[in-house]
């Protein structure tokens, strides 16, 4: 088997890694890892604190911990819903209910417009023939279509009404 030699700074990344490893391998058994219920993994217990919890210790298997940032879709949703230790004034909070309400308002107008197109060309189960509906059964297909888009539709309008009326 023919050898294959790596660039030095592969070489000398390999080197540090392997020394981070080590050292961290010697932190860890400096102080033991507990895993507790909840599948949470510490350091930071005493051994009293770990047994009432009911955590077990963690040996000869090596841990790697990767600290992760939420997603700013997360941060967005709690910083939103002042979940994250933002307050938010009254007068924000009714503007903010205000702009809902209206837009809820404006998309069941609109979704009231098109079910009642949608209603007009149903034609209570007897939409006109299209040229190209010769075929019995294509014609069939269609107005099948259009009784499930009126059913969606429906569904939509009742869901932005009860919205409505919990503002």
């Amino acid at each position: 088997m023919q050898s294959v030699k790596a660039p030095r700074s592969v070489n000398v990344l390999l080197a540090a890694s392997l020394l981070a490893s080590a050292a961290g391998g010697a932190l860890a058994e400096d102080k033991p890892v507990y895993r507790c219920p909840g599948n949470l993994y510490t350091d930071a217990l005493s051994a009293k604190e770990a047994s009432d919890r009911g955590c077990k210790t963690l040996e000869g298997a090596p841990i790697t911990v990767i600290q992760s940032v939420a997603p700013r879709g997360e941060r967005a949703v709690k910083s939103a819903s002042g979940s994250g230790g933002e307050k938010v004034s009254s007068e924000d909070q009714k503007a903010r209910d205000a702009d809902a309400k209206r837009i809820l308002e404006t998309e069941l107008k609109k979704e009231e417009e098109a079910l009642a197109t949608l209603q007009k060309e149903y034609n209570n189960g007897q939409p006109e023939r299209r040229g190209d509906e010769k075929n019995n059964q294509k014609y069939l297909d269609r107005v099948a279509e259009m009784k499930a888009a009126l059913t969606r539709k429906e569904a939509d309008v009742a869901a932005l009404r009860r919205e409505l009326s919990g503002k």
